[in-house]
């Protein structure tokens, strides 16, 4: 099979019985939902850009195995120059949507899982490697997009899984067949998982021999009998449901997170790649911890381009670019946003082959990212809502700015230069919005705190 087309990965997700919950109900058609369509929409653009000439070379690549092209998001690094081009696609695409764009994750579990399972085969003989590559051949040919599912809702964090009171609390093999297991459980936070076809499930920290059982890593599809997902608010979401294409501020593209629940899932031998063996756990934790950090050098340098230029048009919009104050806001803006480029490309430049061939970032300079992440975005949202005037924030709506009585008023009051409409200064101003405060931050500012782990995770490992 070619690269699908945008529109072809929409319809076989349509095609999909996922079972989506969401203020209580379940979800009939997620597709068609206004509240998660422009999440969906997102993914769509890693699929639309590979159908591109001009962006082909970053989005694309040749498979080793099968000398075909694929999409770069199904792609095993083999090389510095494949790690490089991985973050400038990212930066691409948060330019291109201003959102999160959701396949990072399972880019990231696609690299860390080969890596690990190869050396896990060697060292026990298992047929790990194999199940992966078998899986990975078939991601390839028909072009799915796949969750990488991590993080654990932990319970109480000062005990080992076992230990927990609720020995669910960490995903668990309950049953091992001579045909495969039956897992349980759940995975929180799960970024783009109501957008994928499969999921790769991986475990959350480094397990000693007692939490045997929560050493598990596999794949399945998401409609797989017993997956059912829990979508999690976010700020400003139901603005989609109202009508107002401003209001939304972003009204084309968004991300989606769920809490996904396993219970009681079947899973074939074919699609196990780690069944208990604990020692490797942590090695594939760390690898995929490290990937995701390497990540975030390019998707939040891409939606940060997007927040300054919408700064530099809301300046332009009050009148206010000339200030010297303004200008000096906006190059400290930039200088942040290209100094996490700057790391997440070094940490990809100084990376080393595994056994396997494929390559790692280095660990230390990935870290280093992330723990910049952690804290640059917030000032370069701080600098725009500066910048952008209290007016973001306390603007009327949509609604009345089309009244016939209320809208001539708004146009009055509300306008700002000469010859900018008062439309396009509420948009750019709620475009701002939506990036600092509304259903984008949780693709660029909170999500920059606590996606890929906590800036305290970042820190132990510069430590290690």
């Amino acid at each position: 099979m070619a690269l699908m087309t945008g529109e072809q990965y929409i319809e076989s997700i349509r095609k999909m019985n996922m079972q989506v919950y969401m203020f209580g109900k379940k979800v009939d058609c997620p597709v068609d939902d206004p509240i998660l369509r422009p999440s969906l929409n997102s993914v769509r653009m890693t699929y639309d850009l590979a159908q591109m000439p001009e962006y082909q070379d970053l989005m694309t690549a040749i498979s080793p195995e099968t000398g075909k092209v694929i999409n770069r998001f199904t792609h095993i690094h083999r090389s510095t120059g494949d790690l490089v081009k991985k973050v400038k696609m990212q930066r691409l695409l948060g330019q291109k949507t201003a959102a999160c764009f959701q396949r990072c994750v399972g880019m990231d579990a696609f690299n860390a899982v080969y890596s690990t399972t190869y050396e896990t085969d060697k060292k026990y003989g298992t047929h790990y490697h194999d199940n992966f590559v078998k899986f990975m051949l078939y991601v390839q040919e028909h072009d799915l997009t796949v969750d990488g599912a991590m993080t654990d809702p932990k319970g109480d964090r000062s005990k080992a899984p076992h230990e927990q009171a609720d020995p669910d609390i960490f995903l668990r093999v309950v049953e091992r067949r001579p045909d495969g297991i039956v897992v349980r459980g759940a995975k929180a936070h799960q970024t783009g998982v109501l957008n994928s076809h499969e999921v790769i499930v991986m475990p959350t920290i480094s397990m000693k021999p007692k939490d045997k059982d929560y050493a598990v890593s596999f794949a399945v599809p998401m409609d797989t009998p017993g997956i059912y997902m829990i979508i999690g608010r976010q700020s400003c979401d139901t603005r989609k449901t109202e009508g107002s294409e401003m209001d939304v501020g972003n009204a084309e593209f968004g991300g989606v997170e769920a809490l996904t629940v396993f219970d009681d899932v079947f899973v074939p031998n074919d699609r196990i790649f780690q069944n208990g063996e604990t020692e490797f756990s942590g090695m594939m934790v760390e690898r995929f911890a490290g990937y995701h950090r390497q990540s975030y050098g390019g998707c939040k340098v891409g939606v940060g381009d997007v927040l300054i230029g919408a700064a530099a048009v809301a300046a332009d919009y009050n009148g206010a670019a000339k200030a010297s104050h303004v200008k000096d806001k906006l190059i400290e803006m930039t200088h942040l946003n290209e100094t996490l480029y700057c790391c997440g490309i070094a940490c990809s430049a100084e990376g080393h082959p595994t056994e396997s061939g494929a390559y790692l970032i280095d660990l230390l300079l990935a870290n280093v990212c992330k723990q910049n992440v952690t804290r640059f975005p917030y000032e370069i949202v701080r600098l725009a809502e500066d910048i952008a005037g209290g007016l973001m924030v306390t603007a009327p709506s949509e609604a009345d700015f089309r009244d016939p009585k209320l809208g001539p008023v708004i146009e009055k009051y509300l306008k700002g230069v000469n010859g900018v409409s008062t439309e396009n200064r509420l948009r750019i101003l709620r475009l701002i919005e939506n990036l600092a405060l509304g259903t984008a931050a949780v693709g660029y500012r909170t999500e920059s705190m606590h996606g890929a782990g906590s800036p305290q995770a970042q820190r132990i490992m510069t430590a290690r």
